[in-house]
């Protein structure tokens, strides 16, 4: 089984999982990791390596994180780049994460690569627009 890492500016990673914890009951193996107001990478690092402590990671490890660019991704490129088993996807949403928590649960493997690509079409998947203009065209 692959661990699932949520990491986000704010508290926005706990509370993706609350959410997600309301959807299938509670999820197992992952963990939240938030970026909070006067932290720096050291923080973010040090809060990234007590998840993948807390989490059973031999079968890889997913970081979802909210921007591209941002704190929590640069840091979790840090560890991603030491493990080929370890993968990062940006754009962090709740869609992206129930599909990512039911990949797990079905134990669809660890490819991570594929896990990857699972993630993102799901995050995509999940941006709908709706307009009046749409009803009954």
């Amino acid at each position: 089984m692959f661990a699932i890492i949520v990491g986000t500016h704010g508290r926005l990673a706990e509370e993706l999982l609350a959410s997600v914890d309301m959807i299938f009951g509670e999820v197992q193996n992952t963990a939240a990791v938030t970026f909070l107001p006067g932290e720096g990478s050291a923080d973010i690092t040090a809060k990234y390596e007590a998840a993948l402590e807390k989490v059973d990671a031999s079968g890889g490890a997913l970081f979802l994180v909210d921007i591209f660019g941002g704190t929590p991704y640069n840091t979790a490129c840090r560890i991603v780049i030491n493990n080929e088993k370890y993968g990062i996807v940006t754009g962090a949403s709740l869609p992206m994460l129930a599909d990512m928590v039911n990949a797990q649960m079905m134990d669809e493997g660890t490819d991570i690569r594929a896990l990857m690509e699972k993630a993102a079409g799901a995050g995509q998947k999940g941006i709908r627009l709706f307009h009046t203009s749409t009803v009954n065209a």
